[in-house]
């Protein structure tokens, strides 16, 4: 049986995403939430689990593998399992969704900084600076081609949801909490995500959790 060890879900957002893949890879997976910088963080990240990622989650263990990084869980899962339920059977619909998936892995550190993940908290009055606007601007259009060429009737930004999704879903709930206006086919592709089942149980479960990170409880000073 597999073991993934995530982070909060109120807050890791690259813990969703590894998450996302594992539970659409239908595979059958142990679950263990590390409290991030809490007093045992130092203490658990010195430990046999966390060594190969150096202390950073999401990670997941096969028995003797060991993957770490959110991208490199979803290519994981798709090995496993089949490649179709995470890329598009397009080859130009996959290599868009690749590129995409990519450039959501690399990219966009203004927006990172600046409106940090908090599922549980909405805040009013969040000031979106130049270069943050710039960013959604771009990960915007990427959403209008995807949908234009590859969504057909699907709901998701190739049609079925998919990987390129599960890397863009935490900057969905990032929108929510920011009160971001978004253009309506933006605003349905958000719904969408958010009321996916395996997100859906993400955000539910995060409401339970106990801890609290007060440097992301308030927003983001520009």
């Amino acid at each position: 049986m597999l073991k993934l060890v995530i982070g909060n879900r109120a807050y890791s957002s690259w813990s969703m995403r590894g998450w996302l893949a594992v539970r659409q890879s239908g595979l059958e997976y142990e679950e263990l939430v590390v409290p991030l910088y809490n007093e045992e963080w130092e203490k658990r990240r010195e430990g046999d689990e966390f060594g190969p990622s150096r202390g950073k989650v999401p990670i997941l263990w096969d028995g003797d593998t060991v993957v770490w990084d959110s991208l490199a869980i979803i290519e994981y899962c798709a090995d496993r399992t089949d490649r179709g339920l995470f890329w598009p059977e397009d080859t130009a619909a996959r290599g868009m969704a690749r590129s995409m998936a990519a450039e959501m892995h690399s990219g966009f550190s203004n927006l990172r900084r600046e409106m940090p993940m908090n599922i549980r908290r909405v805040f009013d009055g969040h000031v979106i600076t130049d270069p943050v606007r710039a960013e959604i601007e771009r990960m915007l259009t990427l959403w209008a081609q995807a949908r234009a060429r590859f969504a057909g009737t699907g709901d998701f930004l190739f049609g079925d949801w998919g990987a390129a999704d599960m890397m863009f879903a935490p900057v969905v709930t990032r929108f929510l909490t920011y009160k971001t206006p978004m253009p309506n086919f933006a605003a349905a592709y958000m719904d969408a995500v958010l009321t996916h089942p395996h997100v859906a149980d993400w955000i539910e479960k995060a409401q339970d959790e106990p801890w609290v990170i007060d440097e992301y409880e308030t927003p983001a000073a520009a």
